[in-house]
């Protein structure tokens, strides 16, 4: 049988919350001054499973937030930006510069857009403005949950010696340092790597690299080959990385 709460305050509007089966158990922080606000959002998530600890004031949150990151952090903030003392805004901006990520809900009586794209720009992960319905409050720490929760996908590298490549970023590194290369050098090199060892034609690298329309010198792969083996290789006229196959081509490693 579902259980239901009623939200005590006309700040809120909307039905009463059903309560979900096999709601997930996290620790949220509550940051209100309004003492009716801030109960009326504590009993609810408490109704769905969560613990919740509840503060009235910036500085009472940042303290608890700052005790919590020694021991079992909080999944989840609910924090208004109009606080006694410290603000939100402060709070947020806090938390990010010293590198802790907890999610942040804003909610808020600020219904600019720029208050919103401000409260986002210092760190809240969703802002949410008042009046607003408890249905919707719930689901969106749900969803903010749901995402930190969620494994992010490991960035995907190409690594030969001391030479690292991140297609997902065209950023190339030589011993740790970028370098910097053409559209074209990237896209070449990225190809080597791709496929270590393959011996490659002039003619492939055009079709792969320039494209089947390309009808200018195939001597443009030296040339920009030499150039990569300018920027990559401790010796160029020795290199160890992009290897000449006379009557070939070329290879990498």
């Amino acid at each position: 049988m579902s259980q239901t709460i009623t939200p005590r305050s006309s700040l809120f509007w909307g039905t009463a919350l059903p309560v979900e089966n096999g709601a997930m158990t996290a620790s949220l922080l509550v940051v209100e001054d309004d003492e009716t606000i801030r109960e009326t959002i504590r009993d609810a998530l408490l109704l769905e499973g969560y613990a919740v600890t509840a503060c009235g004031n910036g500085r009472e949150a940042l303290d608890t937030l700052r005790q919590a990151a020694s021991g079992q952090r909080f999944a989840l903030v609910v924090l208004d930006l109009m606080l006694p003392g410290l603000g939100g805004m402060e709070i947020c901006r806090q938390l990010r510069q010293a590198g802790d990520g907890t999610p942040i809900l804003v909610v808020s009586a600020r219904d600019s857009e720029t208050d919103r794209v401000l409260g986002l720009e210092v760190g809240a992960d969703d802002y949410l403005t008042k009046p607003f319905g408890m249905r919707e409050l719930v689901a969106r720490c749900r969803a903010l949950l749901r995402r930190s929760a969620t494994p992010q996908p490991m960035v995907r590298v190409l690594e030969h010696a001391n030479l690292r490549l991140y297609p997902e970023e065209c950023r190339v590194t030589r011993d740790g340092q970028e370098v910097n290369l053409s559209p074209k050098e990237y896209r070449l090199l990225e190809l080597f790597m791709q496929h270590p060892r393959r011996v490659w034609s002039r003619d492939k690298l055009l079709e792969q690299v320039w494209g089947f329309d390309y009808f200018g010198d195939s001597k443009t792969v030296d040339v920009h080959i030499r150039w990569l083996r300018e920027k990559l290789e401790v010796n160029p006229s020795a290199p160890e990385h992009l290897i000449t196959v006379r009557g070939f081509g070329y290879r990498f490693g």
